[in-house]
């Protein structure tokens, strides 16, 4: 098959899981190419792509693109068609809100034949609040681009359902295919010396709750006079704002901030992460700290309980500071060998259940169900 896979920033989760797929289905002999921001990203994921770029037969193709709608869309969209004209694609996949536009909506534009769109939302627009204005406006465009598409790649049982709930009754399919990661990610961390009591890894941004764990440090404190010391990596659009937050909140000397950095080298730096996400879909960064057998505070949110499997007791409701802080209190005191026996067990549900190979192998059979089905 000739695929292209379209998406917007080369970040989080969603770039990891382009990069994956892209690798592996180069590796079983299919053409690849991708289409992506140029403004966006890092030195991490350029040098990342240009990895990549020798082996994508059908190029790396990467120009300006907002993540707010604009007029510039109309010229990306159009260099996307001339891009698509010019390499006749099986296969658009589309990743993330402003991707899947642009790939069912290329798709309808004429002279570039008749490949099949394929939306993988990653959360998107799907992870806004239901009821808001920007909810409504979001999904009145899942509506429409609906009509477009010839199957709903969902990475997550959750977001499928607020798919069908958003577009309603549509004869295109939609198929739940989960994040997977490779083999050699199940080997457990060995904790550095004197490390932080606590670890938030991911994007600095309000919806992924870290506001809520600034309240719950608060809270231990006044409570139990516990000042637990927690490191955050990452960087993003609210950085600025949760480092005045901590400030006024009197929690300088207890929170380090960090730019983002490889995974398993921020895991070996504390003995707890915490994941406190508003919304999440099937979030990578769960699944690569549970795979590596590292202890984890987490929200029931999105599709975290999906990964969690027969252990979603252990979840706790989301915007809750006093119940987020009971939480990190008892993972505190916890006895280590117990903390590493909860993760163990986690460690091999996961390994279980979201391999690499089951991710490709279902991505691979969904294109070539919507490719029969069009002919």
């Amino acid at each position: 098959m000739r695929i292209i896979h379209v998406f917007r920033a080369p970040l989080g989760g969603l770039f990891r899981h382009v990069l994956d797929l892209a690798r592996e289905q180069i590796a079983r002999g299919h053409d690849v190419g991708i289409f992506c921001d140029s403004t966006t990203g890092g030195p991490r994921s350029d040098a990342a792509l240009a990895e990549l770029e020798p082996r994508l037969t059908l190029g790396l193709k990467r120009i300006p693109i907002a993540r707010n709608p604009g007029f510039g869309d109309i010229r990306a969209l159009m260099d996307l068609r001339a891009h698509c004209k010019a390499l006749r694609p099986d296969v658009l996949h589309g990743h993330g809100s402003k991707g899947g536009v642009y790939a069912r909506a290329a798709g309808c534009l004429g002279g570039i034949g008749r490949p099949v769109r394929i939306y993988t939302p990653h959360g998107g627009s799907f992870n806004y609040f239901p009821g808001s204005t920007a909810h409504r406006v979001y999904m009145g465009v899942e509506r429409l681009m609906a009509r477009r598409t010839d199957l709903f790649m969902c990475e997550s049982a959750f977001i499928a359902n607020r798919l069908r709930e958003a577009v309603g009754e549509t004869d295109v399919p939609v198929r739940v295919v989960h994040n997977g990661i490779y083999e050699h990610e199940l080997v457990p961390i060995t904790p550095m010396q004197d490390p932080f009591d606590l670890l938030y890894l991911g994007e600095l941004r309000f919806a992924k709750g870290i506001d809520t764990l600034l309240e719950a440090l608060v809270i231990l404190r006044a409570r139990e006079n516990s000042s637990p010391s927690l490191l955050l990596v990452g960087s993003g659009p609210e950085e600025a704002a949760l480092k005045q937050r901590a400030e006024a909140l009197g929690l300088t000397s207890q929170v380090t901030f960090d730019g983002p950095g490889p995974i398993r080298a921020a895991l070996a730096r504390a003995r707890i992460m915490v994941v406190p996400s508003r919304a999440e879909s099937l979030p990578y960064v769960i699944l690569e700290a549970a795979a590596a057998a590292q202890p984890l505070v987490s929200t029931h949110a999105g599709g975290i309980p999906e990964i969690f499997g027969p252990f979603g007791d252990r979840l706790i409701p989301p915007d809750d500071a006093d119940a987020l802080a009971a939480a990190l209190s008892d993972a505190l005191k916890a006895d280590e060998a117990d903390l590493r026996q909860r993760a163990a067990q986690l460690a091999d549900f996961v390994g279980r259940n979201f391999s690499l190979k089951a991710m490709v192998d279902g991505v691979l059979e969904g294109y070539a169900t919507a490719m029969a089905a069009r002919r």
